[in-house]
């Protein structure tokens, strides 16, 4: 007899800086769940070498329906990337704002980004 396969829910990020045409390595990205009282912080991490997290932001339990917020520290990334940025930065932190509608899929979150524009969209 075949067993159902069981997915396991899980929020993920990759972030490419577009401007120098690699991942972008070493930005912190804080993860917020959006109440009507505001935003109250569950996580904070950086990328890793390949623009990625090392773990999901969320995964399994962890994960619920609700509102979102991922917030990329960027004005900080281009600055300790070398990048000369006025001041103020034109974009000093991107926030993503989404909702997860179902807790058992896979919920990923990718940024492309440069020191004037940014795009995302639901991936894979």
């Amino acid at each position: 007899m075949r067993q159902a396969r069981v997915f396991e829910g899980r929020l993920t990020t990759h972030v490419l800086d577009t401007s120098a045409g690699r991942p972008a390595a070493s930005m912190e990205i804080v993860l917020y769940r959006v109440e009507v009282q505001g935003r109250c912080e569950i996580k904070r991490t950086v990328t890793n070498a390949d623009g990625r997290c090392d773990e999901p932001l969320l995964a399994g339990g962890e994960m619920s329906i609700g509102r979102y917020e991922i917030a990329f520290k960027a004005g900080r990334y281009f600055r300790e990337s070398g990048i000369a940025l006025p001041d103020p930065a034109f974009l000093e932190e991107v926030p993503i704002r989404f909702g997860i509608a179902d807790a058992s899929a896979h919920y990923h979150v990718p940024l492309l980004i440069s020191p004037y524009g940014y795009s995302t969209y639901r991936g894979s």
